[in-house]
Parts: C-alpha cells; sequence; structure tokens
C-alpha cells in the first residue's frame, strides 16, 4: 500500500498536526490539509507517518497520503504548468488584472487568474503558470485550455507543452483518396 511508509521531510520542510487538519510549511510558503475521519498523522523526527483505521478503504488512505506528499512537495519546490498558444494571430499579454487573449474570436479574451498562482509570459505564444498548491495550478491551466482547446484538423488552440494532438485527415483529403459517395 502506497501510504504504510512514512514521508521523509525536505530540509526546511515543517509539519503541524492538529486533529485531522497538517499544517505544512516550506520555504515557498504554507498548506494545510484536511485528512479523511479515520485517517491520523503522527511527526516522527525528519518524517510524517499515516495511520488509517481498518474501516478506511485503502483507495481514501491512498488519497490521504497524495495529498500530504503534494504539500510537502509545494512548499519546497513548487509546481509547474506550461502552455503554449498554437495559431495564425494567437497571442497572449499579462495585464494588471490577469491575462488577455488574442484567439481568433471578434473579441479579446480576459482571464482572472487567481490568487495563489503566478504567471509568467515569456513570449506571447507561451504562459507558465506555478505555485505552491498542485490543484489550484493544474486547475488554472485547465481552465485557460478550456478557452480555446486543440482541435483534430489543423491543430490550432491552446495545449500544454509537450502535449501530443491527434490529428484527423480532412474531408478534402478523403476526397482525393476515393472515399466520396459514389
Amino acid at each position: 500500500m502506497v501510504g504504510k511508509k512514512p514521508l521523509t521531510l525536505p530540509e526546511g520542510v515543517s509539519v503541524e498536526v492538529a486533529a485531522s487538519t497538517i499544517r505544512v510549511t516550506g520555504p515557498l510558503g504554507s498548506l494545510s490539509v484536511n485528512l479523511p475521519s479515520g485517517v491520523t498523522a503522527q511527526v516522527v523526527e525528519r518524517s510524517v507517518a499515516l495511520k488509517k483505521s481498518p474501516a478506511v478503504p485503502a483507495a481514501v488512505f491512498g488519497l490521504a497520503f497524495a495529498l500530504v506528499r503534494n504539500a510537502v512537495e509545494g512548499v519546497s519546490r513548487g509546481f509547474v504548468k506550461e502552455l503554449e498558444l498554437v495559431g495564425v494571430g494567437y497571442r497572449v499579454e499579462k495585464t494588471p488584472a490577469g491575462l488577455r487573449f488574442s484567439l481568433g474570436f471578434s473579441h479579446p479574451v480576459e482571464y482572472q487568474v487567481p490568487e495563489g498562482v503566478a504567471v509568467e509570459v515569456p513570449e506571447n505564444t507561451k504562459i507558465r503558470l506555478s505555485g505552491v498548491n498542485k490543484e489550484l495550478v493544474a486547475q488554472t491551466a485547465a481552465e485557460i485550455r478550456k478557452l480555446r482547446p486543440p482541435e483534430p484538423y489543423k491543430g490550432k488552440g491552446i495545449r500544454y507543452v509537450q502535449e501530443v494532438v491527434r490529428r484527423k485527415q480532412g474531408k478534402a483529403v478523403k476526397a482525393a483518396a476515393g472515399g466520396g459517395a459514389v
């Protein structure tokens, strides 16, 4: 089972356990994790050990372990998601309120970045999101990608860096190959 081994804490990270809440503090910030009922945590030297009651399913125990592990990693190293815009005229610029996108619509699209997520725009077609909360960074990246998801014919849209977009043949290719109706 995943959570049976104690979670080793990196240098500079401290953990406080109070009832069913774990508070993790590190060089990048602090996070708190609410443990499911039946799961308890104990700090032993430089590690955190989780224990479960027999009534708690293994999946819930694994979830609790993953939440604590993500909090420890977030406050020590942080999480990063990178997005890129692919398409003629697709651009992004950082504004005081958040981000302004030109995505081929008749109007620019404004997106307000939530508190706790840092945004960098190194180029006008690249976005770098970073923060200590893995869930918040990933959710923000998913919401931005949803503004113009990559389409399968030309591959235009907002995608994660290194994401592979499966391309479809167009109707013109099918007609040239003799795939038309008789």
